[in-house]
């Protein structure tokens, strides 16, 4: 109240259109001080609850983590998540995009809408952890028997989600709106010729029915310490596309060579000339940009050349223009250098993902909420672009949309010895998972109080 005052006592000193100008901040500012008042004690519950709820959500974390289903396979985990969002009261749609799971929870005031999203799906991964819950799961992927593991964290982003639920179940007559909560499978991509992930979702209008207003995200990260969040304004994550190269040449007994038109020759020597795009072709200084081949099959047996290998890879770029001129790139590397060798290349490009954006204004406002959550100014970093991708992406092209990362490494680890994603060795310290769901719940109750 005294810097009220102070404002309106300094006015006696101003035009007329000055004074209009400091009364409207004073009122603006009372208007605001219940508001604030009101966040305050709304999110000290939060945290309160979400403290209470950490044991339920580390047994959670653990169980799906003793039990990966790969992309468009989430049954089991579906039926966990459904029976729990049921059991709060929330209207449940399952069967969305194959195996997606939706709750809606209602506050108890009219408001604006805002989803949370959680990825379900896990790995072909055998996992190398020696862990009580370590997943022994096997299934077939690509028709390859392969372990299954949750090796990028998805089981925490599900738990993380769940407890999230249990807690703004227990605040809803206080929030003026509604919460969408989305169970997303196959983030990590579906299996050949089928379509998922969030595109599907965005397809069969998860978006909708009520409309999202805005949608938070986030992703455990194993190299960022426990208590910590990290968030990038604008371009945080790179589009990911798939590209597949078929080179076509002629077979004959791997003893005459000089028969043959060599595809294995010519595919490595196009593997070669691929890493020159990026190296020798792309403006590095603008953006950063990544040309990987991950995968070479050709042949049957040691002493035939075979008639056709083919190479698939993935690109990483964050932005339009750089996304086109790398295409066009691997398109005339590939059939230049087969057509040199009598070859033939054929080019297939398409995209995984497009980049990862926060949008400026949804990043600024909700940024507070991050420090709350947090516990402070200090444990919320500013995150450097990073080459990997998030199917998120989509949702953020149909609304504004904040997606973070939350520590799982241990504190006072060095992240150069911490198992990267993606990998046999990857663990995630459990104490971690409370941020995570204090969190995504108090970005969604800030957002619907600010809105009302």
């Amino acid at each position: 109240m005294r810097r009220v005052v102070y404002l309106a006592g300094l006015t006696a000193a101003f035009p007329s259109r000055m004074k209009l100008r400091y009364f409207s901040l004073a009122a603006g500012l009372l208007a605001a001080a219940p508001v604030a008042a009101q966040n305050a004690a709304l999110n000290a519950r939060i945290a309160k609850l979400a403290a209470q709820e950490e044991a339920k959500v580390i047994a959670w974390r653990r169980d799906l983590h003793e039990h990966p289903e790969l992309g468009n396979q989430e049954t089991r985990t579906a039926g966990i998540i459904a029976a729990h969002l049921k059991s709060l009261g929330l209207e449940v749609q399952t069967g969305v995009a194959r195996t997606g799971v939706v709750g809606i929870l209602k506050g108890g005031k009219p408001g604006p809408v805002v989803a949370l999203r959680a990825d379900m799906d896990a790995l072909p991964v055998t996992e190398k952890n020696e862990l009580p819950f370590a997943s022994k799961a096997r299934s077939t992927y690509n028709g390859q028997e392969v372990g299954v593991m949750h090796a990028c964290g998805h089981d925490t982003h599900v738990a993380m989600l769940m407890g999230a639920a249990e807690v703004l179940s227990q605040v809803k007559k206080d929030l003026p709106g509604t919460i969408k909560f989305v169970f997303q499978p196959a983030e990590e991509g579906s299996l050949p010729g089928q379509e998922g992930g969030a595109r599907l979702m965005v397809k069969e209008g998860v978006l909708d029915n009520p409309k999202v207003d805005a949608m938070f995200g986030l992703h455990i990260n194993a190299q960022t310490e426990v208590g910590t969040l990290r968030y990038r304004p604008g371009g945080e994550m790179a589009a990911s596309d798939l590209f597949t190269i078929k080179v076509k040449g002629k077979s004959a007994h791997g003893a005459y060579p000089w028969l043959s038109v060599d595809p294995v020759v010519t595919a490595a020597q196009i593997v070669m000339g691929l890493q020159t795009i990026v190296s020798r072709q792309t403006l590095l200084t603008e953006d950063a940009a990544v040309v990987t081949v991950g995968m070479i099959h050709g042949g049957v047996r040691n002493n035939i050349i075979p008639e056709q290998v083919e190479l698939t890879g993935t690109i990483r770029t964050f932005n339009k223009d750089m996304q086109r001129k790398i295409w066009e790139d691997i398109r005339r590397t590939a059939t230049g250098i087969a057509a040199s060798a009598g070859a033939t290349a054929e080019v297939s490009i398409e995209n995984y993902a497009p980049v990862t954006f926060n949008d400026l204004k949804l990043t600024e406002k909700m940024l507070p909420s991050l420090r709350t959550a947090a516990g402070g100014a200090d444990k919320v970093e500013l995150q450097k672009a990073v080459t990997g991708a998030e199917d998120f992406a989509f949702y953020q092209e149909k609304v504004p949309g904040l997606f973070v990362f939350v520590g799982g490494m241990p504190k006072g680890t060095d992240p150069a010895t911490t198992a990267p994603h993606h990998t046999p060795g990857f663990r995630i310290d459990d104490s971690g998972l409370t941020l995570g769901v204090r969190t995504l719940a108090t970005l969604a109750a800030d957002y619907l109080t600010s809105k009302k």
